[in-house]
């Protein structure tokens, strides 16, 4: 830098002893949460804070000029341009016709529209959107804090926003392109979205309130599924991590005690390029 041939601005002068060039991008390790893969398009997702919104921009430097990103075969689902929040920890792919995103303090009804829109309009394979809305608190801040995919039949979920989820089912139709229908039981929606004969939900904690609300704040229900039935997990949730073992899950266990304490789990620091067809 010292090497740069150029005049100092007045600027320059007064930040001078200002340690950093840039300023740090701290939450850049959860990376769920910039990016999302759906069917064979990416979503470059437009964050809620302005402390995250120069993630997606260096995301779209990397779709623009890395050659695993061939523009033919990986259309853009979403930008982070479109003024209304949509993040990744919302956004759950469920099967090749079916994805969920959470309604929550991160992201926004319009951009759940957006997105579906897109979507039905591309080739994404994407023919339903349940639109999954939890209280918009900073402790339930995406869907993949309080609910994710264990298994092709098997969620777990954090029993404490059992009575508060409100799910609506969105396809194709109406006059904007986007048919919403909204629906009683998210049991029910899941069974019959995803073809299954009955899905279970697995109660982080053990079943019990105290403990749930405990491993909850360590992220309990943010579980990385690698194949299904087969999660890793913080190893601090002892009672989550039994649970679902009890329900035939393989647990793998990480120890993260740093990690932890950024509010994020598994799930929240990875991002699936591409996914198995299984």
């Amino acid at each position: 830098i010292q090497d740069v041939d150029r005049e100092y601005s007045l600027s320059d002068y007064i930040r001078k002893d200002y340690p950093l060039y840039i300023n740090p991008i701290p939450n850049f390790y959860f990376m769920r949460d910039p990016l999302s893969i759906i069917g064979s398009g990416i979503s470059i997702n437009s964050m809620q804070t302005d402390a995250r919104r120069r993630e997606p921009m260096l995301i779209k430097y990397i779709y623009d000029h890395h050659p695993l990103f061939r523009k033919e075969y990986s259309p853009i689902w979403y930008n982070y341009t479109i003024p209304h929040s949509i993040e990744g920890g919302d956004i759950l792919v469920l099967g090749k016709e079916v994805a969920a995103v959470g309604c929550s303090q991160g992201t926004s009804a319009n951009g759940i529209e957006i997105l579906a829109r897109n979507l039905f309009a591309g080739n994404s394979g994407i023919k339903e959107v349940l639109a999954v809305q939890i209280p918009s608190l900073r402790a339930f801040m995406h869907l993949d804090t309080v609910f994710t995919m264990v298994d092709r039949d098997k969620f777990t979920i954090y029993p404490g926003i059992l009575d508060r989820v409100v799910v609506y089912r969105l396809t194709p139709g109406g006059k904007n392109g986007i048919k919403v229908t909204p629906e009683n039981d998210l049991v029910e929606v899941l069974k019959r979205s995803l073809r299954l004969p009955a899905v279970s939900l697995i109660q982080s904690g053990g079943g019990d309130t105290i403990t749930a609300a405990r491993e909850q704040w360590n992220d309990s229900t943010n579980t990385l599924a690698i194949a299904p039935g087969v999660v890793v997990t913080y190893s601090r949730n002892e009672a989550s991590n039994e649970i679902l073992r009890k329900h035939g899950i393989e647990v793998l266990e990480i120890e993260g005690s740093e990690l932890v304490r950024g509010r994020g789990g598994p799930r929240c620091m990875s991002m699936p390029l591409v996914r198995e067809d299984i």
